[in-house]
This record gives structure tokens, C-alpha cells and sequence, in this order.
């Protein structure tokens, strides 16, 4: 629906031997292959326009490079005389010295690659053999190290007098500064441009997307043309080299469609092999299909300026005439002009709809923020907190290492493990977000639909270990109607299979899924505001973390200092204690009464259970102190030495412990290790009960198992099948100085040995837990004890 050639494109680019209509039509066949349109080089195809012509002059030494083959008839000089020889013969000294400076004046220079491209206007004057001068408008721009000169006969009517065409231009965009809204400052734009040029039809053009379809957002229309007021287009009507070639350049401009194209001399050139580049081009030749998709439209001229936002492509405002119409070059300077003035209205208007949003989203943020001074990050995922809402998302989520924390019912399934895979898509601290995540996974909707993909995510990383925090949306199927199919944009038409008439009495109504309502610049700069406000906040935290466990840290070994300093200087009062007991039952046992002996004797027991006790206590002090010897360890060796220690409590028993199978390597201290299985037989062996026969087992083995924090670990277990421990009661035992039971029952004990191995345990990095499951070999509930040794295990 464009007004310019860059829609589509046809195969010939060099031979020009017929008018470009019948060319189109002689090179098109029934089985149309849209791909040549994206692979074609529209900048390249080596003809002009006829109403004017083309001189290209190298700028070193004047020299003409390149001529359009109509130079006779437009110039009064044939093509063939120019080339090669100096432009200065065609245009004179001061005058090619005049196109040189326009394009300083304008700062054309080669142009930006990626920008808009700049040209400058010059007015010449030709004097032919017969001695008449002859005007013409000129447009200057450069190419590489040539000077292009485009030739366009001025009218008769006289020179352009810009301020005699200022006002309008003034009015039309005092209009625009009053427009509230982008479509209100477009259907105002389309207005104007139709009053200025006096095209037939005239539409603002939106792009969804760098490389997506696009809409018409206003039209103003002569009567007889049918509205395409809402209408989406495909994105093959204008391919990815024309979007780069729009964005170059500010204007194009078609003058009639069934103009005979003309030719370049030479067709190709020196050194490059290719025609004359034309990016910048004014006259630039127009492609045959797009031609006659103009044609079968019932447009006979066209002009497109281009919308620029942040120097990429926005959108266009496209103008279609019933006739033929030429525009001076003065004319398009002025549409230009407003082309540049509406695309800095439009960025206008977004910058004030986006400081709207962001001054509302900032006042959400600052309560969200209040939370933040006083409790957990946690917390801003508590239900009612309004993080979720803060972006206008279904739901948020935080992940701190191994905690995930979430709001919004439900979570999508497959959250975390995309969260997982896309938080190295970018850099710590930069938003990333999408408002079609299952087209950037190559899922198509009922795919996403099935996996639990959400349609949208915007999440920031808050460092590369996997913190982050992250929100998303779903799917929110949007109805369009479409010009034509978009499924299908080929169509046979009045000339054949190509791009046939659009309009509303064709309309494609389709639903486009997959996608989520898009994330605004406001939410994308409210997220990072609040990760930067969490990250302080988790810096701090991080902080006083490690103080506290530098503090606690120097606590414990104070406390580990205070029980070894305790016990050991206990020990000696309770030796003379003891010992005086015995010395009086020695001197006077003959003169006491039974129940003063009874009495003493107790002394020295109790004296005796004390001085064990704190032996342990010494014992479980040292754990704390003592460093570890890690190694290279067969467990099977490690279980045989603890056997050697142990065996004989076990034999009188009649306890036999048994290994399903050999043991794995570990890395571990062997006499820690060693202490380990010690306690645990000695602990297992004291419940294990009578199979029937007269024996007792405890089994012994290693399993693999997965950790909390993600891959896996040796665990070894040391199972009986005895009383079990009640799931209430299974923390109590891994106590300093507690047991089920009274000392005289089940072998006594001093209640040392799990906290011995627990203590053992954790200072190897691992972790011990207790199971009693309902029914373990041999009968009984029984009572397994699971350890692992840390990140250091090797299976």
C-alpha cells in the first residue's frame, strides 16, 4: 500500500530495452516467488526516473563517472559525450563548485550508513548549442568519491519561494504540537500532507516491530477510495532493504507508474562490477512489481515520507494520486521538513506519555520501596504486596540462590527453568524483556500453551550466580483484520500471481497469539530503578551477614575454648572428690553404717559418670578445633578400621555388620571418618533387634542423592531394624548429652556419640538426617542414619 518502489522487486536490474511496465510483466511467473523480493538489491537497479537526469562526477577530478541515458533529451548533451569527460563542460566552474559546497552546507557528506541520508538543493543553468538557457532544480548528494547530480527541469511557473509556502508548513505544525496522542498527531499530520501535496489518499503507516507488519493509524481519503482505516499489511509488502533505505532517506517519490524507465551509461562499473548505487537517489527507478501493485490499486503516482524514532524506521505516511503528479524539488523539501518535524512530535508525544507512566509507576515504586526499609526482600512477593502490579504483570518472582519466592496464582511451569536459561542473555543489572517469549524460543502458541511458557517476561540479574528478579504475562490474543491474508500475501490478481488489491472489501480477520501486552520504556526503567534499590539492600544485608558471622564465629570459639578450659579444670576437684570418697570408705568403712558406706559409694560413681562426661565434653570441643585431613579414601578401608575399634562390643552383642555391596571412594580425614562409623555401629548396635535366629545385623551402604541446592552427592547410611526414633524425638538425639532412654537401658551411653557425628559431619560440608521408615530389612520400623560428606564426595 506504500507510495514507493521499495515494496517489492523484480529479478531484471540491468537491461532496460522496454518501458519498466511491460518488463514486469514479461518477467513474472504464475508460481511468484516472494523470497526474490527480500534477496533483490533495490538500491542497485541501474535506471532513473525520465522526468529528470542522472550525472555522477568523481570529486578529485571532475571527471563524469556515470550518466543516465536521457542526458540528450533532459541536458541537451547525449549520454555518450559526458562520460569521461569533465562535468564542468556540462555545468562550468563556478557552478560545480556551487554543488560542491551544497553539500557541505546540507552535511550530506557520504551520508550515514544506518542514519538519515543528507542532499542539498541547488538551482543551475544550462545553456544549449542554440544559445537557450535552460533552468533546472537540482538535488546534490554523494556517493562514495562521486558527486551526484540529479537534473529536474524547473516550471514554468518560476522558482519555488519557500516563504510564500512557510505558513501552511508553520500552521500545520502548530496543529501537530496540540495533538494529544500519537494517532491524534497522525490523523492531524495526514491532513496536512493532503492539503500541501494534494494527493488523493493519505495514511500513517506503524510498524509492530523493526521487521513486523503494519497498521494504518489515520487516513484521510477523496471520495470513491475505500477506507483502510485499521487495516493491518503483511510485513513482506516492504522488505527488510527497503526498511534500511526509507530509513536513509526522508522522502521518496513516485511521479507516474507507467514512466519509461531510463537506463545508466555504463550500466556497470569500473571496479565494482555493479551499477551505480542509489541509496540516496530522488530519480531513483522504481520495481516492476511494485509498479504494478500500485497499478492494480488505481494509483498512478505515490509519495512516502518517513517516521523516524531513535534513528530507526517507525513508521511512514504513504500518499496515493489518481494521476500522474510531480513534485519540485522545493515541494518535497517542505515534506521532508514536516516529515522531520512529526517524527520529532511523535517522540514528542511518546517522551510525555512515558513520563505519565513512569511519574505513576515511580509513586508505586516508593511504596514498595517503604516495605523494603524494614523487612526482607521477601516480602515484596507477599500477596497484596503490588509487586506484580507495579509493572502491570500476572505475577513476579525472586530468586535468592536456593529460595524462590513468587507471587501470582499460577506460576507458569516452565518459569524457573527459562529464567535458568535466559539469565546470561545479558549483563548484571540490565533489563531484559520480551512480549513474545515462545517466538524467541521457536514455540509456536499451543506449543508455549503446553509447556507452561509465559507469553511475556522482563527480569533483571542480579549477579551471575542466578539471582534474580523477574515478572511476567500471559498471553493476550489481539484480533486483527488484515488487508490480506498474511498467511498468503501472494494473491492472483488483474496481472497475474503478485501483490493483488488490498483494502476493506478483502479484510483477513485473524487472531495473533503468543504474545503478551509489550513492556513499556516506563516499566523497563521502574524495574531497574527497583533492582538497583534491591541490590543496595542486599549489599547491606550481605554486609551484616558476614559480620554477624565473623562475630559468631569468634563466639564459638570462645565457647569451644570455654568447654575445653572447663572440663579439663573440673576434672581435678572431681579426682580429689572421688578419691576422698574412697579414702574415707577405706579409713572408717569399719565403723560406718550400710547406709553412710551406700551413700559414698554413690559419691564415687556419680565422681565417675561426671569425669566421663567431661571427657566427652573435652572431646566434642576439640572437633571444633582440630583441622581436617582430607584424602583419598576407600570407604570399604574406613568401615574395616572402625570394625578393628569397635568389633568386640559388637561380637558380645552378637551384632554382625553387613555391606549389600562395595563401597565407594571418598574424600574425607580418615581418623574423623573412622569416629563416624564407629559411634554408628556402636549406636546401631545397642537397637538392632533378634532376626529369630539369634543374630543382629546393621547394614551399611552408599547411595547416590540429590542436594538441596541442586546436583548430587555420596550419602552413607547405617541402618538397624530396632525400636526407630519417632520423627518428633529425631533432632533431640543429635543433642549434646541426650538419649531416648534412661543410662542403665540399651547399653547406656552418655548421649555424645550422634552430636559427636553430627559435628563431624558438618565440619566436612555435609549434612546428617535420621529416617525410620515403616518397614526395613529384617522387620521392625528400624532407624536409618544418612550422611553425605560435603561437595568434595566422589562417587
Amino acid at each position: 500500500m506504500q507510495g514507493s518502489d521499495d515494496l517489492q522487486g523484480s529479478d531484471d536490474v540491468r537491461g532496460w530495452l522496454s518501458p519498466k511496465a511491460v518488463a514486469a510483466e514479461a518477467g513474472v511467473s504464475q508460481e511468484f516467488d516472494l523470497s526474490q523480493c527480500v534477496r533483490e538489491p533495490i538500491h542497485l537497479l541501474g535506471g532513473v526516473q525520465s522526468y529528470g537526469a542522472l550525472v555522477a562526477a568523481r570529486l578529485h577530478d571532475a571527471v563524469v563517472d556515470t550518466v543516465s541515458r536521457n542526458a540528450g533529451d533532459v541536458l541537451g548533451r547525449a549520454a555518450g559525450e559526458l562520460v569521461g569527460r569533465p562535468v564542468t563542460e556540462l555545468v562550468g566552474d563556478e557552478q560545480w563548485a556551487l554543488a560542491r559546497e551544497s553539500t557541505e552546507a546540507a552535511g550530506a557528506g557520504e551520508g550515514a550508513p544506518d542514519g538519515p541520508a543528507a542532499s542539498g538543493v541547488v538551482s543551475l543553468s544550462l545553456e544549449s548549442d542554440d544559445g537557450r538557457v535552460r533552468l533546472f532544480d537540482v538535488t546534490v548528494h554523494r556517493v562514495a568519491e562521486l558527486l551526484v547530480l540529479e537534473f529536474e527541469p524547473r516550471d514554468a511557473d518560476g522558482p519555488f519561494v519557500f516563504q510564500n509556502f512557510y505558513p501552511r508548513v508553520r500552521r500545520a505544525l502548530h496543529r501537530l504540537q496540540g495533538a494529544a496522542d500519537v494517532t491524534e498527531c497522525c490523523a492531524a499530520a495526514v491532513r496536512e500532507v493532503q492539503a500541501l501535496t494534494g494527493y488523493d489518499r493519505v495514511v500513517a503507516y506503524r510498524f509492530d516491530g523493526a521487521e513486523g507488519p503494519g497498521q494504518v493509524i489515520a487516513e484521510v481519503r477523496n471520495e470513491g477510495r475505500e477506507p483502510w482505516l485499521g487495516l493491518w499489511f503483511p510485513a513482506s509488502d516492504i522488505p527488510p532493504q527497503a526498511r534500511r533505505l526509507y530509513a536513509r532517506n526522508w522522502i521518496r517519490v513516485i511521479g507516474d507508474v507507467d514512466d519509461a524507465t531510463v537506463g545508466l551509461l555504463p550500466e556497470l562499473r569500473e571496479g565494482t562490477g555493479e551499477p551505480l548505487d542509489l541509496s540516496g537517489s530522488t530519480l531513483r527507478t522504481v520495481s516492476g512489481y511494485h509498479l504494478e501493485y500500485l497499478r492494480n490499486i488505481g494509483v498512478a503516482s505515490s509519495m512516502s515520507v518517513s517516521l523516524l524514532r531513535d534513528g530507526e524506521l517507525w513508521g511512514l505516511i504513504a500518499c496515493h494520486g489518481d494521476e500522474p503528479r510531480r513534485l519540485t524539488p522545493e515541494v518535497r523539501a517542505a515534506c521532508e521538513f514536516f516529515g522531520i518535524a512529526l517524527s520529532l512530535q511523535l517522540a514528542a508525544v511518546a517522551e510525555r506519555e512515558q513520563a505519565d507512566e513512569l511519574s505513576g509507576r515511580r509513586r508505586a515504586l516508593a511504596a514498595l520501596l517503604a516495605r523494603l526499609s524494614s523487612q526482607e526482600p521477601d516480602a515484596l512477593l507477599w500477596p497484596g504486596s503490588g509487586m506484580a502490579e507495579l509493572l502491570l504483570a500476572d505475577g513476579a518472582l525472586l530468586v535468592r540462590g536456593t529460595e524462590v519466592t513468587a507471587t501470582g496464582d499460577p506460576v507458569p511451569a516452565a518459569l524457573p527453568g527459562l529464567l535458568e536459561r535466559l539469565a546470561g542473555a545479558g549483563p548484571v543489572g540490565e533489563v531484559w524483556s520480551s512480549d513474545r517469549v515462545p517466538e524467541v524460543l521457536g514455540l509456536d502458541a499451543a506449543e508455549a500453551e503446553a509447556q507452561g511458557v509465559p507469553a511475556g517476561l522482563l527480569f533483571l540479574p542480579f549477579n551471575r550466580a542466578g539471582d534474580l528478579l523477574a515478572w511476567w504475562r500471559r498471553e493476550q490474543p489481539a484480533p486483527r483484520e488484515w488487508a490480506a491474508d498474511p498467511a498468503r500475501p501472494v494473491r492472483t490478481g488483474p496481472g497475474g500471481e503478485r501483490l493483488t488489491p488490498r483494502g476493506s472489501a478483502a479484510v483477513h480477520r485473524a487472531t495473533v497469539r503468543g504474545r503478551s501486552t509489550p513492556w513499556s520504556p516506563a516499566q523497563r526503567v521502574v524495574a531497574g530503578e527497583l533492582w538497583r534499590e534491591m541490590s543496595g539492600l542486599l549489599s547491606r544485608q550481605m554486609a551484616e551477614l558476614e559480620a554477624r558471622n565473623t562475630e559468631l564465629a569468634r563466639t564459638n570459639e570462645d565457647l569451644d575454648s570455654f568447654a575445653h578450659a572447663a572440663a579439663h579444670d573440673l576434672k581435678e576437684p572431681l579426682r580429689g572428690i572421688s578419691n576422698a570418697a574412697a579414702f574415707i570408705v577405706e579409713d572408717a568403712g569399719a565403723v560406718l553404717d550400710d547406709t553412710s558406706l551406700r551413700r559414698l559409694t554413690t559419691v564415687r560413681r556419680l565422681a565417675e559418670r561426671m569425669d566421663g562426661l567431661l571427657d566427652s565434653l573435652l572431646h566434642f570441643s576439640r572437633l571444633g578445633q582440630v583441622g581436617l585431613e582430607r584424602e583419598e579414601l576407600s570407604l570399604d578401608e574406613v568401615v574395616d578400621d572402625a570394625l578393628l575399634v569397635a568389633g568386640g562390643r559388637l561380637a558380645e552383642q552378637g551384632v554382625t555388620v553387613v555391606r549389600p555391596a562395595p563401597l565407594p571412594r571418598v574424600r574425607a580425614d580418615r581418623e574423623r571418618l573412622r569416629e563416624v562409623l564407629e559411634n554408628l555401629f556402636v549406636n546401631a548396635a545397642k537397637y538392632a533387634a533378634d532376626e529369630g535366629t539369634g543374630e543382629r545385623r546393621v547394614w551399611v551402604e552408599a547411595v547416590p542423592v540429590a542436594e538441596p541446592g541442586g546436583g548430587e552427592a555420596v550419602a552413607v547410611v547405617v541402618r538397624d531394624n530396632g525400636i526407630g526414633i519417632p520423627p518428633g524425638q529425631q533432632e533431640d538425639v543429635l543433642q549434646l548429652f541426650r538419649r531416648l532412654h534412661r543410662r542403665e537401658e540399651r547399653g547406656g551411653g552418655s548421649g555424645v556419640g550422634l552430636a559427636v557425628v553430627k559435628r563431624i559431619v558438618e565440619r566436612h560440608g555435609g549434612r546428617l538426617w535420621l529416617e525410620s521408615p515403616v518397614a526395613a530389612p529384617g522387620g521392625g520400623p528400624g532407624t536409618a542414619v544418612w550422611f553425605t560428606l560435603g561437595a568434595t564426595d566422589t562417587p
